[in-house]
């Protein structure tokens, strides 16, 4: 965290009654907060005002697909965490049903609705290193990736109080200050026991209703039995291994965030995205995206985005009304929860 932002007042009227805390001190409970296990049922809304992209379907077999579905619609997740590296996501998808599972040892990756299943062996790693789960249906990873962006450009205060999955909850917002972002505000429903967050709410600058909102539905901070991380294919689903990875896998994040330094990856291509700016004004670029130029429905749908240059070259700006997209010509493209502006300056100091 690049600092600590400006703190409002302590709560003074909420319902249901809590005792008034402070929001620096409800921060720093969510900032430490821990818990051996927990289940429950999440569930998540986008409206982000993404303009359809012709030729993008939004499946699930893809990072880009995983990506798109998760910025779009509803959806509904059971989930199950267990410290420090057993977690299980079943996202319920029209009658079918998609389950990423790992005990720890062995990974699944589970699809119904096209009868395939994947397994895959767990490297060994260092003791006490969770392993990562789909982070677009855990409140707490989103919750995450908005606190990391808290720097003194944001206020931080405590708006009242809420109940969540049947528990008392505190709500602490996040108001960025500077005009970089589209972000208006977030809201993170704080469980009153355990500090965990139960729900994120993401309110664009213009506008009233949220543009993103995920949260459980239903939870317990028991610890899930050994069993729910198991996963036993049903008969006649088609099984694959493919060979063991030299490290663990992570299954690609929905949400843009600072990535891992893999020193394997080359900064800004497609395996190695590079994260320029901090905080709330952060972009993510990622080089040798190749536009065809043959005239097809990419092609299509970006003749009718504005066109902008400057000392960074030319190309197309793609907005919504919370991310927005810089597609240079050169084959950079920039985004992030920012204004088409700070897109641009940050072509502007980007390594060619």
């Amino acid at each position: 965290m690049a600092g600590v932002g400006t703190l409002g007042p302590v709560v003074a009227d909420a319902s249901p009654k809590l005792p008034d805390i402070s929001a620096q001190q409800l921060l720093a409970n969510v900032q430490t907060a821990k818990v051996d296990g927990l289940s429950g049922t999440v569930h998540s809304s986008a409206d982000l005002g993404l303009p359809a992209l012709p030729g993008v379907t939004g499946g699930s077999d893809s990072a880009s697909g995983q990506v798109t579905e998760f910025l779009s619609g509803e959806h509904t997740a059971r989930v199950a965490f267990a410290a420090p590296d057993k977690a299980r996501v079943s996202v319920l998808d029209n009658m079918a049903e998609r389950v990423w599972t790992t005990d720890g040892k062995s990974a699944w990756a589970y699809d119904s609705g096209k009868r395939e299943a994947v397994k895959l062996q767990v490297p060994e790693h260092k003791a006490g290193k969770p392993e990562k789960a789909p982070q677009s249906y855990n409140p707490q990873d989103v919750a995450k990736q908005f606190l990391d962006a808290i720097d003194p450009s944001t206020k931080v205060d405590v708006s009242g109080t809420e109940k969540v999955a049947g528990r008392d909850a505190y709500k602490l917002r996040l108001t960025p200050k500077t005009d970089k972002t589209t972000v208006g505000s977030v809201t993170l429903a704080v469980d009153s026991k355990t500090w965990v967050p139960l729900q994120v709410s993401v309110l664009p600058r213009t506008g009233k209703d949220p543009a993103v909102e995920i949260g459980f539905t239903q939870v317990s901070f028991a610890v899930p039995s050994a069993s729910t991380f198991t996963f036993t294919p049903p008969k006649g689903v088609e099984v694959t291994q493919p060979k063991v990875p030299t490290t663990r896998p992570d299954v690609p994040k929905s949400i843009p965030s600072k990535p891992d330094a893999k020193p394997e990856k080359k900064p800004g291509t497609a395996d190695g995205p590079t994260v320029l700016g901090e905080g709330w004004a952060s972009v993510v670029m990622v080089k040798g995206v190749k536009l065809t130029g043959d005239g097809g429905p990419v092609d299509q749908f970006l003749a009718s985005a504005q066109t902008v240059e400057g000392s960074w070259g030319k190309g197309k700006i793609v907005t919504s009304k919370m991310v927005n997209a810089l597609i240079t010509d050169d084959g950079r493209v920039f985004a992030g929860l920012v204004t088409p502006q700070t897109l641009q300056d940050a072509a502007a100091k980007a390594p060619r």
